[in-house]
């Protein structure tokens, strides 16, 4: 199967990088914190979009201040990638655990699978001469549009038509502009030009500036005697009023054939009205306003048409007729110009009718197929929330488009609200990637990424997650996605390519990431390079490793076996440099000490070390342990970190820093927390900087 080469170049603390993806495959790239993981998955991310500025954010800190070779964060490999899901605390935060839902677009992402869009497309074809009589129709979509704006010129209330409405202002003091009040006679042919908006508020702006001066505020001639009239027309006229008066007068002008003539006429005769509209008149204008939402209500419903407008166990023959615009119901608008406009869509309606076997067919089919899917889905969450302790479950709940993915506490009948406020951080975490891997399931990426997704959780979770995310059905999890697994956590590898191999099919390739001086080193990680620590320390004792190496790992080997017996006795004895070896198996006496070992256990010890390590001999070696200079020289030569801080022990200098010192005495021995675990000889799982603090302090020592 071919695999994506994606190569990083200084970005952050990687100086360059070369990943290795195996398509279809569970890709795990196991590194010890501090090596770049993030990074790597943000450079994919950023160069798959190809815009350099955004890729210029992973600038190393370095060559931000000098950068005399002008390097620049580079990535190749990723531009292929059109669409990459990542999954980390980002999406974490912005996508899930909404008020009302767990994940955003619940409807998109669990129900309108492929089988459903499918079907979807197959009712689409049916209802598709419907609406296809709106697809483009500049006359109809305008006839939409201006019955809309006439519709929300009005407002409805307990009493009738709102008086705060926009059409309800322009009207209730009537219309000034055709009937100019008395002694404003001169100002005519401003009130009535088509700009007379715009001169009213210039006029009324103007109006304020008349107390400074009896000299007009525009021309500066004097009107001390015009005061008057200056005064009025800010009184009689209001620019919001006179904007909405021109409004809807141009809006039932735009309408105008498409009214019956009878509407048409009251209409035009309540827009020129001296004194503004009187009860008969607001009684007629909701009548009007009623009418046209009703019919505008029905044209969008046949604009829209679909599965979910009809009920479950509705008959698709007998609601249809309903869907026709019968114009005996909407007097005001019974007009020839709106009988053509609507003529061809009541005989698609028809036509439909007579397909209304197949429609119903298809509604059924969907349903059915929705109802097995909210079925399904709930029922895995489920599952996977029981097997991984969550006192949780979920549901999909709402009507069609509106089904929202719900949580519910199992001692509680109601739905929670979102989730922060419930769940803990483990929780949402693990609720998260559940639905992280839905959301894929739905857009399809080319990648996906899981930045260190399952370290924070307990052995039991770990697997629940990696059970749910890739060992389902293709179709209903991550299994033949690509998928890149950035983690610090071995047993995600452990359990896929070798305690549970078969389960997983060979979908894992996977492989540990080295960083040293900038540069991040791949190895490819097989079932055989995971062992117990028993086997591992066997077979350095059986290796060409130094004398001192394998006297470590044979003393480690008696530990995890806890045989606590004379060859141990005889180990501890040398590495705590006794010339004379005492036995810890005996008590101390009165001088607070353990007494020297028998002869002959001694001996015993003496001959079972020789039976793994030829010519073996307590003073040869104590001398080796005793000599500083020959344990910093192996120190030096010493082939992995493991190694190296073995050996940094043996000299029992003092670290200084507490944490390094805690990690060389106790966090290194990562071999007691797994049965199996890598290789640390040839996986060199110590971190770059831990090596790096300890070979400073051994020069610090020399100096």
């Amino acid at each position: 199967m071919s695999s994506i080469q994606v190569e990083i170049k200084n970005c952050n603390n990687i100086g360059s990088a070369a990943i290795s993806l195996a398509q279809q495959k569970l890709n795990i790239k196991f590194a010890p914190n501090g090596t770049g993981k993030s990074t790597i998955a943000k450079a994919i991310l950023l160069g798959a979009k190809g815009d350099q500025n955004l890729l210029n954010e992973l600038m190393p800190f370095k060559l931000r201040k000098e950068n005399p070779e002008n390097k620049q964060p580079q990535i190749k490999g990723a531009e292929a990638l059109k669409n990459i899901m990542c999954f980390n605390e980002e999406y974490v935060s912005q996508f899930v655990f909404k008020p009302n839902e767990l994940l955003s677009n619940s409807f998109d992402i669990f129900i309108r699978t492929d089988a459903y869009k499918q079907r979807e497309q197959e009712i689409e074809a049916l209802v598709r001469n419907i609406k296809q009589l709106f697809s483009g129709n500049l006359e109809l979509e305008t006839l939409i549009a201006n019955l809309k704006e006439m519709g929300d010129a009005f407002k409805l209330s307990k009493s009738g038509l709102s008086k705060s409405s926009t059409g309800m202002k322009g009207l209730s003091a009537g219309n000034k502009i055709q009937h100019v009040p008395a002694g404003l006679e001169s100002y005519t042919p401003f009130i009535q030009c088509q700009n007379s908006v715009n001169w009213i508020d210039w006029q009324t702006k103007g109006y304020v500036f008349s107390e400074l001066s009896d000299n007009c505020p525009f021309c500066t001639s004097p009107a001390a005697d015009k005061k008057e009239q200056i005064t009025k027309v800010g009184q009689e006229y209001d620019k919001s009023t006179i904007k909405n008066l021109i409004a809807i007068i141009a809006v039932i002008e735009k309408l105008g054939d498409y009214f019956s003539d009878e509407a048409k006429g009251k209409l035009t005769a309540i827009t020129v009205l001296k004194d503004g509209i009187e009860k008969e008149h607001e009684a007629f204008l909701a009548t009007v306003k009623t009418q046209i939402d009703n019919f505008t209500e029905k044209l969008e419903r046949l604009r829209t048409l679909s599965a979910f407008q009809f009920k479950d166990g509705e008959k698709v023959a007998e609601k249809l007729p309903a869907y026709k615009l019968d114009l005996q119901f909407f007097s005001e608008l019974n007009s020839n110009k709106i009988r053509g406009a609507i003529a061809p869509i009541n005989a698609s309606i028809d036509a439909v009718v007579e397909q209304a076997g197949q429609l119903q067919g298809k509604i059924n089919q969907q349903r059915s197929e929705m109802k097995k899917a909210v079925e399904r889905h709930q029922k895995d969450i489920n599952e996977f929330l029981e097997y991984a302790g969550y006192r949780y479950v979920v549901e999909i709940a709402g009507e069609g488009e509106q089904a929202q993915l719900k949580l519910r506490h199992i001692d509680h009948e109601e739905h929670l609200s979102g989730g922060n406020q419930h769940l803990s951080f483990g929780e949402r975490n693990a609720f998260a990637i559940v639905l992280f891997m839905y959301e894929c399931l739905a857009k399809k990426p080319d990648l996906i990424i899981l930045d260190d997704p399952i370290s924070s959780f307990d052995k039991n979770k770990k697997y629940a997650i990696l059970e749910m995310l890739f060992r389902r059905d293709a179709d209903s999890c991550l299994k033949s996605k690509t998928v890149l697994m950035l983690t610090h956590d071995v047993e995600p590898i452990i359990d896929t390519i070798r305690s549970l191999e078969k389960k997983f099919s060979n979908q894992t390739s996977a492989a540990f990431l080295k960083l040293a001086a900038g540069q991040i080193s791949e190895s490819g990680i097989c079932k055989d390079d995971v062992q117990t620590f028993s086997q591992i320390c066997k077979r350095a004792v059986a290796s060409e490793k130094h004398d001192v190496i394998k006297l470590i790992y044979m003393r480690r080997h008696c530990e995890i076996a806890d045989n606590k017996g004379d060859a141990y006795q005889v180990l501890s004895n040398v590495f705590h440099k006794r010339e004379r070896a005492i036995d810890t198996r005996e008590p101390k006496g009165s001088d607070d000490n353990h007494p020297e070992m028998e002869s002959a256990k001694f001996a015993s010890g003496c001959a079972e070390i020789s039976n793994h390590l030829n010519g073996f001999s307590y003073p040869d070696l104590l001398n080796q342990v005793a000599d500083i200079s020959a344990l910093k020289a192996l120190y030096g030569t010493s082939a992995n970190g493991y190694e190296k801080l073995q050996v940094f022990r043996l000299l029992g200098l003092d670290v200084g820093n507490s944490v390094i010192q805690k990690f060389i005495n106790e966090t290194y021995h990562i071999e007691n927390e797994f049965i199996c675990q890598l290789d640390p000889a040839k996986f060199d799982t110590i971190p770059e900087y831990v090596i790096l603090d300890t070979s400073v302090r051994l020069k610090v020592e020399q100096i």
